[in-house]
C-alpha cells in the first residue's frame, strides 16, 4: 500500500494524560516545547486531526511559532459535523482544509461546507460505520501527501495504531501530574507485553522543562 509516513505528535503529563478531567489541555508544554511543535508541522505535508479535536479545541493548525509553510489541514469527520465557523474554514482558512467523510454524508452540510473553500473527500466505512483510515491515506497520497503529523484526538489515535497507520512518535513529556484526565489512547488490542508496540532509536531532548521523545513505531506481528 502506498501511503504517507505519518507521525503522532503530542503533549502528555508524566501520568499520560493528554487533558484534565474538565478537558483542558492548555497548556500541558512549555513555550519550548510548542515551538518545536510548530517547527514539526511545517516539516510535513499535511497535519491530521479528528473532529472530536475540531469541536473541542477549535484548533487552527497552523505553523505560527515557526518558519514555514502550513501544511494542509485534515479533518477525519465521517458526518460532517464540522462548523462552518470552525478555526480550520474561517477566515479563508478553508481552501487549505480537507474534510474526510462518509460517502454517504448530508448533501446539505457538504454544500455548506464546500462553500468555505474546503475540499471534501468521501472515503468507504468498514463494518461498524467507521472511515477507512488505511484508504484515507491511500487517497492522501494521490494528492501529493508523503507526510502527515497526526495531533488528535485519543479517539483518532487509538484507531490508527489499531491499523497499523502510525510510523513514528514525537511525544513531549511535561513533568506534570494530573491523575484524573483524558488518557492519550485507549484499547489497542493488545492484551499481553509479548505483544506490545516496540518503540526503536528512541531520542531523548530535553525542551525546556519537558522532554521530547522521537522514536520508530514497530509492530509485533
Amino acid at each position: 500500500m502506498i501511503r504517507p509516513t505519518v507521525t503522532l505528535a503530542y503533549a502528555q503529563t508524566l501520568d499520560g494524560r493528554i487533558a484534565a478531567r474538565d478537558g483542558s489541555s492548555r497548556w500541558i508544554s512549555g513555550a519550548e516545547s510548542l515551538a518545536r511543535t510548530h517547527q514539526l508541522r511545517a516539516s510535513h505535508d499535511a497535519i491530521m486531526v479528528g473532529i472530536g479535536t475540531v469541536l473541542h479545541d477549535d484548533p487552527r493548525l497552523t505553523v505560527r511559532l515557526a518558519t514555514g509553510r502550513d501544511p494542509v489541514r485534515v479533518v477525519i469527520d465521517r458526518t460532517l459535523r464540522t462548523p462552518v465557523t470552525a478555526a480550520v474554514l474561517r477566515d479563508g482558512a478553508g481552501v487549505g482544509t480537507w474534510i474526510v467523510c462518509a460517502e454517504n454524508a448530508p448533501l446539505a452540510q457538504r454544500d455548506a461546507l464546500c462553500a468555505t473553500g474546503a475540499t471534501l473527500i468521501p472515503v468507504p466505512e468498514d463494518a461498524n460505520q467507521h472511515l477507512d483510515l488505511a484508504a484515507t491515506l491511500q487517497l492522501l497520497a494521490a494528492r501529493g501527501i508523503d507526510s502527515v503529523m497526526l495531533e488528535g484526538g485519543s479517539r483518532l489515535i487509538t484507531s490508527m495504531l489499531t491499523a497499523q497507520l502510525i510510523d513514528r512518535v514525537a511525544i513531549t513529556v511535561a513533568p506534570k501530574l494530573l491523575g484524573a484526565g483524558v488518557a492519550v489512547f485507549g484499547d489497542i488490542g493488545i492484551a499481553s507485553m509479548a505483544h506490545a508496540l516496540q518503540l526503536h532509536n528512541p531520542v531523548y531532548t530535553p525542551c525546556g522543562a519537558d522532554i521530547w521523545i522521537e522514536a520508530e513505531v514497530r509492530y509485533v506481528h
